[in-house]
């Protein structure tokens, strides 16, 4: 058994069409979307009369890629707390790379996006933060400081 590729990374929301701008604006594209429903995906996630619709979006160059899903049936569920702080167990972020921090920083921030805290240099190596993004998701950003 060996692992062929980490095809995509899946994130539940409330306002599928807000975290699909917010994606978008980021740099990704959306790839497809749809309603997903019936007793193969009651199967595959372990729940009763799941009616969900997903968006898939994909990064530059066309590896990466973020599935969004909001469930209709049965009524999602919201963590507590609320966003979650980075020290959560289980899923906490998504690091992308950047051409430039703090103009992507500025541009998601007319979104609603803000700073975990702020932006700092990591040695030699990066400019990075974190960003609490739609629904409170954790999204990191990095910029290499030498290619």
């Amino acid at each position: 058994m060996a692992i062929i590729r980490l095809d995509h990374v899946n994130i539940n929301v409330e306002d599928l069409d807000a975290a699909i701008v917010f994606f978008e604006r980021l740099g990704m594209t959306l790839e497809g979307r749809q309603t997903v429903e019936g007793e193969w995906v009651d199967r595959v996630v372990g729940l009763d009369g799941t009616v969900s619709e997903i968006a898939v979006l994909v990064t530059p160059d066309g590896h990466g890629r973020v599935e969004l899903a909001r469930f209709h049936t049965p009524e999602p569920l919201r963590p507590h707390p609320h966003p979650a702080p980075p020290h959560t167990l289980g899923y906490t972020n998504m690091m992308f790379a950047v051409d430039d921090v703090d103009a992507a920083v500025a541009d998601l921030a007319e979104l609603g996006a803000t700073v975990v805290r702020e932006v700092v240099t990591y040695g030699d190596s990066y400019r990075l933060c974190y960003l609490h993004g739609p629904e409170g998701i954790i999204v990191a950003l990095a910029q290499p400081l030498q290619e």
